[in-house]
């Protein structure tokens, strides 16, 4: 079978600047302050509490923020650039690291990359290259070689200005896993947790939500739950329907014709606001002197489960974060609550609507309530993601399935 399409130009972290599509996670990667001294390595400890028996193979691959080129890091924490590739997809270097056996642990060394920690159970990881970057596994390709594996990754990026790591699930749920960091206090930073019984607990969720959402679901031909795919990727593989957005948005559209809608899109700057109004078939947003900023069309269900196209997130200091605030409200449901966003997470009740169910159940098995269920689920700061200027060591757990 032919490798996917999905070509990686640039390895991120989820939160830090986010973006406006699935596929590639960050645009770019923290400010670097010359005065700081992070080491070129962190220790990272890998623990496998996942109660399983396959062999377990690691990966860290991202890309260099010394030299700017992709590759992948051995054990070590040694960089190795990925050979150029061609315009068809060719094998990539074997970069597995064997991983640690149940109740076992294994400490690796993470160089200064903007990228991701695999692993996968059982089976190794098909990568490949081509001119255009890094290949990786996609499994909303029904001919991707990894759709049969059990696999998940963390994204981290590692530079002078300290450790960012999350776990995430913007492009699919699959095996669990937590990520942490020791701060220079002794202190030890951790999310991404679920509850106890928080995995059966999703996939049996989701699969009695009407709608047909029980479609995001993968299974092994031998009946092993492997994955669920995120709604963007159901979305544009037709595993739900395109219109499953539509009434939410309407109903924002007749609500905002007729009252202003106030966004707020820095917390650190509480009085920057923009008001939009629905005129037609736009949304209009004006500043504080009424001047119009931008406009937003009736967004589609691709662009809000996927945060691009008519809320496409521009690197701008203005379209942008409107832009992401309202791609957040819109994934979680609550901008028919109120008047404002972010709404705050105590403005929601059990009553409240999700239009995003994939991502509402994730948040609600999770232990400390964070996920990264969606591109912007940083805005209001509900991302699983831990940082630190001097970290002393990371860590990553994989957690059982039962």
């Amino acid at each position: 079978m032919k490798l996917s399409q999905r070509v990686l130009t640039v390895f991120a972290v989820t939160a830090i600047l986010g973006t406006s599509a699935v596929t590639a996670h960050l645009v770019a990667s923290p400010s670097v302050r010359a005065e700081d001294t992070v080491p070129d390595t962190l220790p990272l400890m890998f623990k496998n509490n996942s109660q399983r028996g396959e062999q377990l193979y690691i990966y860290v691959l991202g890309t260099s923020l010394a030299t700017g080129r992709q590759g992948w890091a051995d054990a070590q924490g040694h960089f190795h650039e990925w050979p150029a590739g061609g315009a068809e997809p060719t094998a990539a270097p074997d970069a597995s690291i064997p991983g640690p056996a149940h109740g076992q642990a294994l400490t690796l060394n993470l160089p200064k990359l903007s990228g991701r920690v695999y692993f996968s159970y059982g089976r190794k990881l098909q990568f490949g290259v081509t001119s255009g970057g890094l290949v990786q596994p996609a499994p909303q390709n029904p001919d991707d070689p990894n759709r049969e594996t059990l696999f998940n990754w963390a994204e981290y990026t590692l530079n002078d200005s300290g450790l960012w790591i999350n776990s995430t699930q913007v492009d699919m749920f699959s095996a669990p896993y937590a990520v942490g960091l020791k701060r220079a206090d002794g202190t030890i930073l951790k999310t991404g947790r679920l509850k106890p019984g928080g995995y059966r607990a999703f996939f049996n969720s989701l699969a009695s939500r009407p709608g047909g959402w029980d479609k995001l679901i993968q299974t092994r031909s031998d009946g092993t739950v492997l994955r669920a795919l995120s709604p963007g990727h159901a979305v544009t593989s037709g595993l739900l329907s395109p219109d499953v957005t539509d009434d939410y948005v309407n109903r924002v559209w007749e609500k905002f014709a007729t009252s202003p809608l106030t966004v707020v899109p820095f917390a650190q700057q509480p009085d920057l606001t923009y008001v939009g109004r629905v005129s037609g078939d736009v949304m209009n947003f004006t500043d504080s002197s009424g001047r119009l900023v931008t406009s937003f069309e009736k967004p589609d269900a691709d662009s809000i489960f996927n945060c691009h196209k008519q809320l496409d997130a521009q690197n701008d200091q203005v379209r942008g974060p409107i832009s992401r605030t309202l791609c957040a409200g819109y994934n979680r449901g609550d901008l028919l609550d109120g008047v404002a966003e972010p709404a705050p997470l105590s403005s929601r009740s059990a009553q409240d609507e999700s239009v995003n169910e994939y991502a509402r159940i994730l948040h609600e098995q999770m232990a400390d309530g964070k996920a990264y269920a969606f591109a912007f689920d940083d805005v209001g700061t509900r991302e699983s993601l831990v940082h630190d200027a001097d970290p002393k060591k990371a860590y990553i757990t994989l957690d059982p399935m039962n």
